[in-house]
């Protein structure tokens, strides 16, 4: 891109990024839950807030504008038509699911407000997939203070495991901490005496991957290590600074906007450092258009696809292949319910952790209470489309434990290797996952 080009793309950047930028409590009518009350043979009640005979009531808070929306504003959509499809094919044990998600433009404060309306107003049954680590602590104390289920949070923070203080709350994709342990031990093996910097967003997101980093990349490799806020587009000097200590390796953990912007910072520079992306930034098809969507606004005409190829990634849910089952039967419900969308890692994403939800409430029986919900989820959960095995537990509520290295090659990410597998202390290993993808289920809804 071209010098002159520089004040108008960073000008149009910022305006595209500002543009997308006590009452309900657990009911314990059964000293056991999943007991006598979730029999068969019951009749279907108003077992919990939010829980009637005909329908279950969820909520969420999502980034439906501001600068995480590029991307992620497709995962409520996506877990949505997973519940329509289920719906449409009996719903849980006849219960049909309404999903409440309400912006919050990425922005805590708003967070606060649309999460205590979805509990204290709408009085859903339980918080789902709640999108987005600075966002999602802005409301966990008080959704475990009333006692709401958090289920399944968008985010890999460390702080959702932490059965103590949270007790109410499951994450569910990779945590960061493993990730950067993933990622990292790829960076050692694979880039041994290369110089090393990192670009991360500058909140427990960011912070948490540095500290997976940390635990396998020498420090003596690291050269520089640089972070973003989200509401600042301005990252030049950041990439600046890479670009002075030497850095060959560039290591982040970024929304898509900003590796958006790290990879057009480092063309207007010359630096071609390679790129090695957590994948909460790297989704293929919506960073190759923020890529060519943002140049242009600039005045520079790009094939933003081309411009990603290479990209070093990871990925805890299976390849978007047509030969795999999970493929399958989310494109079978996309190009039914929600046919418009793209057919990217975020709708994927977004479908994988609805047919989660769809798992637990089964499992929570037929007239779940709130902490019928919780003690089925911390007795473990079956795969489904993860790559690797939940970790779920009464002491742990982590969520995915492995996954894929990959690169991004003409719009997709081709696996790199077997499904990884560690734990987020400095000890751990990371070990080769012995066991075998699971098969969508011909219904495509999970068995009780």
């Amino acid at each position: 891109m071209k010098r002159t080009h520089r004040r108008r793309w960073q000008a149009a950047a910022i305006m595209t990024v500002a543009a997308f930028t006590v009452a309900a409590c657990s009911s314990s009518s059964s000293s056991s839950p999943g007991a006598a009350s979730n029999s068969s043979s019951a009749a279907l009640t108003a077992s919990a807030p939010g829980i009637t005979a005909t329908t279950i009531t969820i909520g969420s808070h999502q980034p439906l504008t501001g600068p995480a929306a590029p991307g992620y504003s497709e995962i409520a959509p996506a877990a949505n038509a997973y519940f329509s499809y289920v719906n449409a094919n009996g719903g849980v044990y006849g219960r049909k699911i309404v999903y409440k998600y309400l912006d919050d433009g990425y922005d805590p404060t708003k967070t606060a407000s649309v999460v205590h309306q979805l509990v204290l107003q709408d009085n859903v049954y339980a918080i789902f997939n709640g999108l987005g680590t600075p966002t999602h602590l802005a409301t966990v104390s008080f959704l475990n203070a009333q006692k709401v289920p958090d289920v399944f949070v968008a985010s890999g923070c460390e702080c959702w495991n932490d059965t103590s203080k949270y007790p109410q709350t499951f994450g569910w994709q990779l945590d960061y901490v493993r990730e950067g342990k993933i990622l990292g031990n790829y960076v050692k093996q694979h880039f041994a005496g290369k110089k090393v910097a990192y670009f991360y967003q500058n909140d427990e997101f960011g912070l948490d991957g540095v500290k997976g980093l940390n635990m396998e990349i020498p420090a003596s490799s690291v050269v520089s290590k640089q972070s973003y806020v989200p509401t600042n587009t301005n990252i030049a000097p950041a990439v600046t600074a890479m670009h002075a200590a030497g850095a060959q390796v560039v290591v982040a953990f970024s929304i898509p906007a900003f590796t958006a912007l790290l990879k057009l910072n480092s063309l207007k520079l010359g630096y071609s450092p390679t790129l090695v992306v957590s994948s909460v930034g790297s989704d293929p098809i919506t960073l190759g258009g923020l890529v060519t969507a943002y140049a242009k606004q600039g005045g520079a005409t790009v094939n933003g696809n081309q411009l990603i190829n290479g990209i070093i990634t990871d990925a805890y849910l299976p390849a978007l292949s047509t030969s795999d089952s999970w493929y399958v039967l989310f494109k079978k419900i996309h190009d039914q319910y929600e046919p418009k969308a793209p057919l990217d890692g975020n709708f994927f994403y977004g479908m994988s952790v609805g047919y989660t939800f769809v798992q637990a409430m089964l499992k929570a029986g037929k007239n779940p209470t709130r902490a019928d919900l919780v003690t089925a989820i911390q007795g473990g959960m079956p795969q489904g489309p993860a790559v690797a095995p939940y970790s779920y537990s009464s002491s742990d509520h982590a969520g995915i434990t492995g996954a894929y290295m990959g690169v991004i090659q003409n719009g997709v990410v081709v696996q790199q290797g077997s499904v990884l597998v560690t734990d987020t202390s400095a000890s751990g290993a990371i070990t080769t996952y012995s066991g075998t993808e699971q098969q969508a289920p011909a219904s495509g809804i999970p068995s009780p």
